[in-house]
């Protein structure tokens, strides 16, 4: 064994550096309880930005198919499909409008 003091002597805790590292560890937990989310799972937010997606896809997707079908039987190629196209339209904007007006607490009624 070595009978030799080392070089340096091991440095003590300072009492201030506990003190400072237990204040540290307070402020983080009480930042990161007050950053962290209060909404669990998905907002009205999402829901309603959702909605009005699904009634534009909806809206063109479905004036598309019920022209075509017109366009099929009646013979009139383009003009079924733009008609009903821009009807479709118009309907999701129409959607989208009435949703955006009704208070947020009436949308899980029933629809009217």
């Amino acid at each position: 064994m070595n009978e030799e003091k080392p070089a340096r002597e091991p440095i003590a805790e300072d009492a201030r550096l506990d003190a400072l590292d237990e204040r540290l560890r307070t402020a983080t937990e009480r930042e990161e309880k007050r950053n962290s989310s209060k909404v669990q799972g998905v907002d009205a937010n999402y829901r309603s930005g959702n909605r009005a997606l699904a009634d534009l896809i909806g809206g063109v997707l479905g004036g598309t198919v019920v022209g075509l079908a017109i366009d099929a039987l009646a013979g009139s190629t383009p003009w079924g499909l733009l008609v009903c196209l821009f009807l479709g339209i118009g309907v999701a904007f129409r959607n989208i409008i009435s949703a955006a007006n009704t208070r947020p607490d009436d949308q899980g009624d029933a629809p009217k």
